[in-house]
C-alpha cells in the first residue's frame, strides 16, 4: 500500500481480517511516521495470533513468552550502504491481535484504540526509541501519547 512517501506493506491473518483493516493500519502508521518527520519509508505490519508472536519472541528475543507487540529493524546492528533511493528501509511490527483484545477489555477501551497504540509503540522501537531505561521510557511514553493523541486515540 503505497500512499505518498511511505510504502507500508500490511498482512492480516485470516481470523483477524474483519477486525482490523488494512488502510487503516497503514494510515496509523503513516501518520506515526509523519508525526516523527520521516521523509520516505518502507514498512511491514503483520497482525497475527499470539501463538505465533511467542513462537517470533522465544526465536529472536529469547523469551518464551507471549507479548503484545514486537519490532524487527532492518536499521539496528551493522552499517549497511544506504539504498540510492534515499528511502529507509525500518523492518517489521508484528502485533497479536488477541493479547491486543484482551489488553484493550482490561483498559476499559476499544481494541482499535489498542492497536493503535502497539502500532505506534513498534514503530518508534523501529525508529530508534526505547524504554530499557527510565529516561528513555518517559521519552517514548510521552511521543505515544502525543501520537495517539493526534490520531484520536
Amino acid at each position: 500500500m503505497k500512499a505518498g512517501r511511505h510504502d507500508i506493506t500490511v498482512r492480516i491473518d485470516e481470523p483477524f481480517a474483519a477486525a482490523v483493516g488494512e488502510e487503516w493500519l497503514g494510515g496509523v502508521a503513516r501518520r506515526v511516521l509523519d508525526g516523527e518527520g520521516v521523509p520516505a519509508a518502507e514498512l511491514g505490519i503483520v497482525v497475527t495470533d499470539d501463538d505465533a508472536v511467542r513462537a517470533l519472541n522465544r526465536r529472536y528475543a529469547g523469551e518464551d513468552e507471549p507479548t503484545d507487540v514486537l519490532s524487527f529493524s532492518l536499521t539496528e546492528g551493522e552499517e549497511f550502504v544506504g539504498p540510492p533511493d534515499a528511502v529507509l528501509r525500518l523492518g517489521e511490527v508484528v502485533i497479536a491481535y488477541p493479547t491486543a483484545e484482551r489488553q484493550a477489555a482490561e483498559h476499559g477501551r476499544p481494541t482499535e484504540t489498542e492497536v493503535a497504540h502497539l502500532l505506534a509503540h513498534g514503530v518508534l522501537h523501529l525508529l530508534g526509541y526505547d524504554h530499557a531505561e527510565p529516561d528513555e521510557e518517559r521519552l517514548m511514553r510521552a511521543k505515544e501519547e502525543a501520537l495517539l493523541a493526534a490520531l484520536g486515540h
